[in-house]
């Protein structure tokens, strides 16, 4: 059985294309970065407690025996800086304005965890997206559209936010929420083929 760890939409959709059953069980964990912790160690320790916190709470359910879990964590990087969910407008619109005409990174990592074999596999996927200079309109317009609240540096690129961007480098789909590539490499080392699934179709 799989389990993927996110109530993401965007990563239930992903994951969708390359397999067909799997079950979600978010993870809950606290997702502060430690004092001094660089963007890339922070999203690989990020991804690799969301499966071992998930396969915890799983283990305890007693009907479910054998699982491997998919735990995937994505952050917006700009001057070393990282760049979660905006609290409110006036982080949002800050956020947004340290973004603006100018490169940034986007890290995703993700982690296959199984319990039964104790076996974990991690990968970390870099991607660079370039933004064209936003108006403080455009800002405060975005924002009132609801897109921005839970999204990593303010910003969904697989939506609105898409008019920002100039250019990307790299995985698009790593910088919505999960590397398709990536993780169907990850997903055959696990013995989850995604192209035979495919070809079953």
């Amino acid at each position: 059985m799989l389990i993927l760890a996110s109530a993401s939409p965007r990563r239930k959709e992903l994951l969708g294309q390359l397999v067909r059953e799997f079950d979600i069980c978010p993870a809950d964990i606290d997702e502060t970065p430690y004092q001094g912790e660089d963007a890339s160690a922070y999203v690989k320790r990020m991804a690799h407690e969301k499966a071992l916190a998930v396969a915890d709470k799983l283990s305890q359910d007693k009907t479910t025996s054998s699982f491997i879990v998919l735990a995937s964590d994505t952050s917006v990087v700009v001057d070393g800086i990282i760049l979660g969910k905006p609290a409110d407008f006036e982080e949002s619109k800050a956020m947004l304005r340290l973004l603006s005409g100018r490169d940034h990174q986007v890290m995703t990592s993700v982690c296959l965890y199984d319990a039964k074999r104790e076996h974990l596999q991690l990968t970390n996927v870099v991607s660079d997206v370039s933004f064209r200079a936003i108006s403080d309109v455009e800002i405060a317009q975005y924002w009132r559209s609801g897109e921005p609240q839970d999204k990593a540096g303010s910003y969904a690129i697989q939506g609105l936010g898409a008019v920002f961007v100039r250019a990307v480098s790299g995985s698009y789909s790593a910088v919505v929420g999960l590397p398709l590539y990536e993780t169907s490499q990850l997903l055959a080392l696990f013995g989850i083929h995604s192209l035979e699934e495919m070809s079953h179709e």
